[in-house]
């Protein structure tokens, strides 16, 4: 009687960034249906323009809960000291109209200030969520790098592209969990928002919130700021943004 004999291989199979599959053993059928499909894209595309702390560093302190970022610093509104009349009231939102109107033709050049630690200074004019977006990208903007970080729990000590993506966009309740850059590749609506647009791929995921770029890759040194004001290459990335943002 002839026995047969089997072997079997561990094949690892990364979906960009923030995924890490633990190996599994297949049969030989299995790796056989595997090897026709077209290999994946490994890891971060560009982690090595993040700085990445080495091996087993996760940085110094945790991230708070994207859900529990001040919100002083989310939202930037008051409260009157008694009851507005109705011509009050439509002033000011003929006001805010008015202001609205101007925050979304923005001029040119005209982008949200940085202080000199990489925050943001949220500016008057934008949406609550697109504030609270500001606020959770503050709260991680000089975090450290580690690929992974961040997609475990959002209270983390260091994020990768994906995951810093996920955490902003979390602070304004528009995330439950921490996504893939291959999931944020499709989430959302298609094209660019008004406010908000993300560009992703297998590989990496960044950013722009009010023409502010929000990028891993590009920092300077290992706890430089996310925020960015210069530009970068967009090809290859696709192009998404919250619906209504």
């Amino acid at each position: 009687m002839r026995r047969a004999v089997l072997f079997a291989l561990s094949v690892v199979v990364l979906a960009g960034c923030g995924s890490a599959t633990k190996p599994r053993t297949r049969t030989v059928t299995e790796v056989a249906a595997v090897k026709r499909i077209p290999a994946p894209k490994v890891g971060d595309t560009e982690a090595a323009d993040a700085y990445p702390l080495p091996a087993g560093v996760r940085g110094v302190h945790e991230a708070p809960n994207p859900n529990a970022v001040p919100a002083a610093t989310r939202l930037r509104t008051t409260v009157s000291p008694g009851a507005p009349s109705d011509a009050e009231v439509r002033a000011e939102l003929r006001q805010m109209e008015q202001a609205l109107r101007a925050a979304r033709t923005p001029k040119r050049g005209r982008l949200p200030k940085l202080t000199p630690k990489g925050n943001v200074e949220v500016p008057d004019g934008v949406p609550d969520a697109v504030a609270s977006i500001f606020a959770g990208g503050n709260a991680i903007a000089r975090f450290p790098y580690v690929y992974g970080g961040g997609h475990g729990s959002f209270i983390d000590t260091a994020y990768d592209c994906s995951a810093s993506v996920s955490y902003a966009l979390a602070a304004a309740g528009l995330l439950g969990a921490p996504l893939t850059s291959g999931q944020l590749a499709h989430w959302g609506a298609p094209g660019p928002g008004r406010w908000v647009t993300i560009y992703a791929n297998a590989g990496h995921t960044f950013m722009y919130v009010d023409g502010l770029r929000f990028d891993t890759s590009g920092r300077a040194g290992p706890f430089g700021t996310r925020w960015q004001t210069k530009p970068r290459n967009l090809a290859g990335f696709t192009i998404r943004h919250p619906p209504g943002l």
